[in-house]
């Protein structure tokens, strides 16, 4: 019991500390533990079946697209990585390399893939020969290596989750089209399986996926203001068919060089939801992709309990013949103390039952999203769930909406005023947000927008709120409207 208790000991406020609050909840919520090697975690069951959940969505747009998945190993010869060279300057600092292995030395490094342009591009080389093997439209999952200087669990760890996808094409127009319909792909499913509002827009040059021609990307707004990048989607030109010598043999008879995409999403998707929708309860979880949609918790009297669990027994049957993920709560904690651990659990619904329910014939439901309980009769108890969760999903986005509307700044367009602003929002204790402003299109300005606030680029969003005419920086005519923010 006493480990079971430690659950529902108090989570630090957001407000005190956001980042305390985060490792607290994801730690007291049993998603994850840490390990002795440095940055790595293990993924606990409710936090792997999130991940589960989320790849369940992907995979299925994917198929529908035509893609189909593959594995590649995960050990990547060093000299694949000096083939593109602007690729391994953009990783080196984060590679871990395997040097030895049976007690002998390697002739060749290794690495552990940081991701896996190269050696798939080498797999390319070999299969693709003609137009007619185009376009190779292949996506993995797989476990990536990236020693990281700072760590935090989901959001950025030295061994993380994701999937890569890499597609080859005949031409540019092609690859491009492609680029964009995954970045779609990533948007939908983190809007409408994770509750998560998104930005949608192409980096700039200097935030750009090393190797790539053009990187696009879906941003999201955490609840202490800072950005987190859910997905990027890459167009790589011919980049990497020039360095691993990828060609084909076209309609025309001449050889050419493919057109390459690469894009990704990871485990800090999980981290994302966490930190979007969470509260000083602990985890809030959109009903898509909750591991347990409902948790059912007889009351009452334990005389009475026989009386319940007759009508308890069926609706716990009913409800997962009808596809909900019930779980029912028949431990001997009082009731209070159960509705503690499944709130800070985030579990979507939790449905009472006791004696006097009986007698009435009702059930209560209780909402983790809103704290709201109602009654609903428990002949229609089954259907009353299913509209619930739907409107839960929903207003899970709408709040998250509504806090992103509420901390975007439109009204900041020079650096002493993002200053200001910043300044301010710190001595008050509140949250910066993001800030929508111009940017001239100058490397110098932007870099000096970090150096001198620690607000990054996020994107340049497709669809602004509004157009920007000046640049922050240096005051002249804005090329950009760019969202800037904070980061993980």
């Amino acid at each position: 019991m006493a480990n079971e208790k430690a659950y529902v000991k108090e989570i630090t406020p957001q407000s005190e500390d956001f980042s305390r609050w985060y490792i607290d909840t994801i730690t007291k919520a049993d998603l994850m533990d840490y390990t002795p090697v440095r940055g790595c975690i293990v993924f606990k069951p409710d936090g792997y079946e999130l991940w589960e959940r989320i790849q369940a969505a992907m995979d299925k747009r994917f198929k529908e697209t035509g893609h189909r998945n593959a594995y590649f190993p995960m050990l990547i010869p060093e000299s694949f990585f000096q083939k593109e060279k602007e690729h391994v300057e953009g990783f080196n600092p984060e590679l871990p390399w395997v040097t030895e292995a049976g007690g002998e030395k390697l002739e060749e490094r290794l690495a552990l893939r940081p991701t896996s342009e190269t050696i798939i591009g080498h797999m390319y080389s070999q299969w693709i020969q003609s137009y007619r093997d185009l376009p190779v439209l292949i996506n993995q999952w797989a476990n990536v290596f990236r020693w990281e200087k700072r760590t935090l669990p989901f959001l950025r760890t030295s061994e993380f989750l994701w999937q890569e996808g890499h597609t080859a094409h005949a031409n540019e127009e092609e690859a491009r089209q492609e680029t964009m319909q995954m970045l779609d792909i990533y948007s939908e499913v983190v809007e409408q399986e994770l509750a998560i509002p998104v930005w949608k827009g192409q980096k700039t040059p200097s935030e750009r996926f090393a190797g790539a021609v053009d990187t696009y990307s879906i941003e999201a707004m955490m609840k202490d203001g800072k950005a987190v990048q859910a997905g990027t989607s890459h167009y790589l030109g011919e980049n990497f068919a020039r360095g691993f010598d990828i060609k084909f043999l076209d309609r025309d008879n001449q050889f050419k060089y493919v057109h390459t995409t690469s894009w990704g999403t990871s485990t800090r998707l999980i981290g994302s939801m966490i930190m979007v929708h969470g509260d000083d309860r602990g985890l809030a979880l959109p009903p898509r992709v909750a591991p347990t949609q409902v948790v059912m918790i007889p009351v009452g009297p334990p005389k009475l309990r026989e009386k319940v669990m007759e009508k308890f027994d069926p609706l716990f049957d009913a409800l997962k013949a009808a596809g909900v993920r019930v779980k029912a709560d028949l431990r001997e904690e009082t009731p209070g103390w159960k509705f503690n651990e499944w709130e800070m659990r985030g579990v979507p619904i939790r449905l009472e039952i006791g004696p006097r329910d009986v007698d009435n014939g009702q059930v209560v439901l209780a909402r983790r999203d809103t704290g709201e309980k109602v009654t609903v009769a428990l002949d229609r108890a089954v259907e009353a769930v299913a509209d619930l969760l739907e409107e839960i999903q929903r207003n899970m986005f709408e709040k998250a909406l509504a806090f992103r509307t509420a901390h975007s700044h439109l009204d900041i367009d020079t650096l002493d005023a993002l200053k200001e602003h910043i300044a301010k929002a710190e001595s008050e204790n509140r949250i910066a947000g993001w800030v929508l402003a111009g940017w001239c299109g100058d490397d110098a300005c932007e870099a000096k927008v970090k150096e001198e606030t620690k607000f990054t680029s996020r994107n340049i969003p497709f669809e602004p709120p509004t157009v920007k005419h000046t640049c922050i920086t240096c005051g002249g005519e804005a090329k950009h409207t760019v969202w800037f923010a904070r980061a993980y």
